[in-house]
């Protein structure tokens, strides 16, 4: 008997691994089924990639369970081919002493991608939100939806919504019981699903979210991200109650997140913070001086120069800064997508280029008009040009640069800015008056 039932058991297994080759989403479902020793044997059999296509099929929180027995190897192999929202996710779902021991098998890159994402700041939704809730893949059907909510009941409370998300796990519907108990059992859940879904940034101040669940009374809403990525839920209750533990302390902490300055830091944390970057922008001073060193013959044969040379250097330096923060923004809020990097870079140079090109020709008039040397005013205007295309190059790219480094963006990107515009500004404008020094005269 007990060796006509560990053959049944081999037999069911091959099934099932048949059935993955044909069908995954099908598989996965009689996995959802199984005793989680059982699943885990089959999970563990399959090869890494096959894996990761289940999880996106598979409840994050029974990934979470049958991944916590896992071999070393293993997970190594799962987590590099897994895409780092997901990855995310299952870790926010396992105890603290299994995360610590799955730190050290973790690549760097998505490690920091890990740490990226769930760092939040302070009375920000992102902080309680919580990942207790239930998401389905669009092609699912409402028979199988409906016999995976009935099993994961048991494990855990009734859900009165269930969301529903593509390939990418970006939120495309809403799904109310309700709607699913009444459609037809073959329908797909991208077809019964509500798309007007409303949804909370992860970033969203507390006290705005709470204010626009109250107005559309809601007991719950998802979060997501700039990519609208499901990250989690946000319940009202939790609001309501000033409830403000910070859900993802522990794993913040174990990929080295939040440790910069903050307001209230001590003036010598402070110090440490910034001399070193003071000390850099002295040098990058003397680098623009030494610039302008460079044109002392013209500028003392043309010593209307000098009159403009702050014109030159402060508008390129003002339009960097706006790069510059625009940039900084959409790093905070996740908002710049990997493969969208250079077009957005160059987008800012484009821009940089058009708005150097208009204000070049106000400058150049006026500069005609108070000097009465048209050519001083085009000098003026190509140096204006020139530097407010790499002004905007520069402001996009800097803050970039300086994370890719592990540097903090908010402390060096200024410095480093102001260089560029003012030795690019100053080149370019004395160099134009080299040029056209015969005319200047």
């Amino acid at each position: 008997m007990k060796g006509n039932a560990m053959t049944d058991t081999t037999v069911y297994e091959s099934f099932i691994h048949e059935i993955f080759k044909q069908d995954i989403a099908a598989a996965v479902r009689i996995l959802e089924h199984m005793p989680e020793s059982s699943a885990s044997k089959v999970l563990y059999s399959l090869s890494p990639s096959t894996v990761v296509h289940a999880f996106k099929h598979l409840q994050i929180s029974y990934a979470a369970e049958l991944l916590k027995n896992a071999d070393e190897d293993f997970i190594k192999e799962i987590f590099t081919l897994l895409d780092s929202h997901r990855a995310a996710s299952i870790l926010m779902y396992m105890p603290q002493d299994i995360r610590d021991g799955f730190k050290k098998l973790i690549p760097d890159k998505m490690k920091e991608e890990i740490r990226d994402l769930l760092t939040y700041p302070e009375n920000s939704v992102g902080r309680i939100m919580t990942t207790d809730l239930v998401s389905f893949h669009k092609n699912t059907i409402a028979e199988e939806a409906i016999d995976t909510l009935r099993t994961l009941s048991k494990k855990h409370q009734a859900f009165s919504y269930a969301y529903v998300v593509d390939d990418d796990n970006q939120l495309v519907g809403v799904l109310n019981m309700h709607d699913l108990m009444l459609a037809q059992p073959d329908k797909t859940l991208d077809a019964i699903s509500r798309k007007d879904v409303f949804s909370i940034h992860c970033f969203i101040d507390i006290r705005q979210a709470a204010s626009e669940i109250a107005k559309r009374k809601y007991f719950a809403a998802p979060v997501v991200d700039s990519e609208n990525h499901l990250l989690g839920i946000i319940k009202a209750e939790r609001m309501i109650q000033g409830v403000k533990e910070d859900v993802t302390k522990d794993i913040q902490t174990m990929f080295g997140a939040g440790k910069d300055e903050r307001v209230s830091s001590t003036i010598w944390f402070s110090m440490k913070k910034r001399l070193p970057w003071l000390n850099v922008n002295l040098a990058t001073a003397f680098l623009a001086a030494a610039v302008v060193a460079m044109f002392e013959g013209i500028i003392a044969k043309i010593t209307i120069l000098a009159v403009f040379l702050p014109v030159v250097a402060g508008q390129g330096g003002n339009a960097g800064a706006q790069s510059l923060a625009v940039f900084m923004r959409g790093l905070i809020m996740r908002e710049i997508p990997k493969d969208k990097i250079y077009s957005l870079i160059l987008k800012e140079g484009k821009l940089g280029a058009i708005n150097g090109f208009i204000i070049g020709v106000i400058t150049a008039v006026i500069a005609w008009i108070w000097y009465g040397n048209p050519f001083l005013g085009i000098v003026i205007g190509l140096g204006m040009l020139v530097n407010l295309f790499f002004a905007g190059l520069s402001g996009a790219s800097i803050p970039l640069m300086m994370k890719k480094v592990g540097l903090d963006p908010a402390q060096c990107s200024s410095i480093i800015l102001t260089t560029v515009t003012d030795v690019v500004g100053f080149f370019a404008f004395l160099g134009f008056a080299v040029i056209f020094q015969g005319f200047l005269v």
